[in-house]
């Protein structure tokens, strides 16, 4: 598949600054909750690693710095395990999902070396359907090796199954680090991941957690998650796509919800698909990662797409 890079377009980004400084999703109401350490919570309380990241991802989308980027950075990089994995916050000893969402920073922001082994860490870690206790065990148990190519999505957890989210979100980082230097292991990576996504694509055409069918019955798909699967296969054939574009499509003209919004406008402007007369952001963020997501989306559709370009 092909791994496209947006293009961003200078002369729009000046224009960015003043629809996040005047909208109710604002980078002022992300600084307005930033914890003494330097972290971010979800709503109020201690700092976590996703949205912290999503806090600094936000300001990178809008060409500023966070007004405490520093500290803001320090925090995460002392989140970093042993195992170049992230924690989702200091209480919890093992690397997780959120993972990919450091990966997506710069290189340059984060540290090389601390950003390098985040990313090694991704290529190391998949689902455990990909395993080879998983597979013996589905000879055991079914009497034959799972069908299908290898595939290759991320869990949650290490030594789980792996789910949309956070597969959606190893593709994103490594498509970034691609773009910064090319590699066989890389493309071979983020093509069986995009591989595994479109294995879990649910009848409808969108996209749920991660499982499209249970006890014989087809599952629905979900806002988010469908939203995130578009943005993570960008340049995938469109032509493969047509049924979840038009869910997508009318999910956004009746979302509920910001974050829900957000990724699915970021999904279907991957495709130049969001629809004529689709309502502007106007849903309550409730959380410092629906804010921030809100702050990407815009500066997306004001030409820099921040998991893209």
């Amino acid at each position: 598949m092909a791994l496209p890079r947006g293009t961003p377009a200078p002369h729009l980004l000046r224009n960015i600054m003043t629809i996040l400084e005047t909208d109710d999703g604002t980078l002022a109401n992300i600084r307005g909750v930033q914890n003494p350490d330097g972290g971010w919570p979800y709503r109020k309380g201690g700092s976590w690693t996703e949205p912290t990241v999503f806090a600094l991802l936000a300001h990178l989308a809008a060409r500023t710095a966070a007004p405490r980027n520093t500290e803001a950075l320090a925090w995460l990089g002392a989140a970093q395990q042993s195992d170049g994995g992230w924690t989702p916050r200091r209480s919890v000893d093992h690397s997780t999902w959120v993972t990919a969402l450091v990966a997506l920073l710069p290189p340059e922001a984060v540290g090389p070396a601390r950003h390098t082994r985040a990313v090694n860490w991704l290529l190391a870690n998949t689902g455990m359907e990909s395993s080879p206790i998983y597979r013996w065990r589905e000879i055991v148990l079914n009497g034959k090796l799972p069908q299908g190519p290898d595939l290759s999505g991320w869990p949650w957890f290490p030594g789980t199954a792996a789910w949309v989210t956070p597969t959606c979100l190893g593709i994103l980082a490594l498509k970034k680090c691609y773009w910064r230097q090319p590699s066989s292991d890389l493309r071979e990576r983020i093509d069986k991941a995009q591989s595994f996504l479109l294995s879990r694509r649910c009848a409808d055409g969108g996209w749920n957690h991660g499982s499209q069918r249970a006890l014989g019955y087809n599952l629905d798909s979900y806002p988010e998650t469908t939203g995130q699967a578009l943005l993570a296969l960008a340049g995938t054939d469109p032509a493969r796509l047509q049924d979840s574009f038009r869910l997508a499509q009318r999910f956004f003209l009746e979302h509920r919800s910001a974050g829900g919004a957000a990724w699915l406008r970021l999904g279907l402007l991957a495709y130049q698909q969001v629809p004529a007369g689709a309502p502007l952001f106007n849903m309550p963020c409730r959380t410092v990662v629906d804010t921030a997501l809100t702050v990407i989306a815009t500066a997306a559709e004001q030409g820099y797409n921040v998991f893209l370009d």
